[in-house]
């Protein structure tokens, strides 16, 4: 049973036969479906979607035999963002384990790589289709799904601190692409700079909170390389509904790290209320679609 059904308003399956009950529904009645034809594969890739609520719902992979019967491999749930995150250099690998991709991107805002599950497999056969090598410039997509997160008060800032922290924010992203070039300068300005901010970050954290301290974060979680711990800012909210479950799900905006990422949460695993302004805090499984057209 996969551990993000719940995120999507699935929080009451028990038994692995409602699981089956659900994935069956999906592939009777899919709201969309695809077919591969490539000639250098021995089966078809298939993928058949049902959408549950806005921009989310079960995703079911697997194959066509020769006589035309769909065989499932592996199914996960899915959620579709609908802000732009990003237009960086991407790299899509496949994964080991299954016939799935990942997506693989060096973003300076974040500082680590960032890894997502490719939601748009369909599309990235077919431009390979036409198209050699996987990398590319062109728009991701990002979201995710919690099964647990908390709402935080937000910072007292004022206009001057924003627009500083905003300049500061600039300085530092030149700096970092100075410095993956090469430049001596900017390494051992950015170094002295990270000796500064965690000499007055321990001299803060005897006296403050941290989390007074660290306005947003974006980095690894756990043993899996597409789950992350976040923190950013909500700037919008919307509360959905599973059509099937009639489980109510919190759609959310956040900035983070000067990223827009939409997550998505059940709402019994959310604790309290989300409002814009407010500051959003948990662990999230991060998806993507590369809009391959938009290079």
């Amino acid at each position: 049973m996969h551990d993000y059904l719940r995120a999507i308003g699935f929080s009451g399956l028990k038994k692995n036969k409602d699981v089956r009950d659900i994935l069956n529904l999906v592939m009777l009645r899919p709201t969309s479906e695809y077919v591969s034809s490539r000639e250098d594969a021995e089966a078809a890739f298939g993928e058949k979607v049902k959408d549950f609520a806005r921009r989310m719902g079960i995703s079911v992979r697997g194959e066509y035999d020769e006589d035309g019967q769909f065989h499932m491999d592996y199914y996960f749930p899915y959620f579709r963002g609908k802000n732009c995150t990003l237009k960086e250099e991407v790299t899509i690998e496949k994964q080991a384990d299954r016939d799935g991709y990942s997506g693989i991107c060096d973003n300076v805002k974040v500082g680590v790589s960032l890894i997502f599950h490719l939601l748009n497999m369909a599309d990235y056969i077919d431009y390979l289709e036409f198209h050699k090598g996987s990398l590319f410039y062109v728009p991701v997509y990002l979201s995710g799904l919690s099964i647990s997160g908390k709402v935080i008060l937000p910072l007292m800032k004022t206009e001057e601190d924003v627009q500083r922290k905003q300049d500061e924010r600039v300085k530092r992203d030149r700096m970092i692409a100075a410095a993956r070039e090469g430049d001596q300068d900017a390494i051992e300005s950015l170094t002295l700079e990270d000796i500064d901010t965690y000499a007055l970050i321990s001299r803060r954290a005897k006296q403050e909170d941290v989390l007074t301290i660290v306005e947003s974060y974006f980095m690894p979680y756990g043993i899996a390389c597409d789950q992350y711990s976040v923190m950013g800012d909500i700037l919008s909210v919307e509360l959905v509904q599973n059509t099937l479950t009639e489980e109510s799900i919190y759609i959310l905006s956040l900035e983070c790290n000067d990223l827009i990422l939409d997550i998505c949460i059940n709402k019994n695993d959310l604790y309290g209320e989300p409002l814009p302004g407010r500051r959003f805090r948990g662990s999230v499984w991060i998806q993507g679609t590369v809009d391959f057209m938009g290079m």
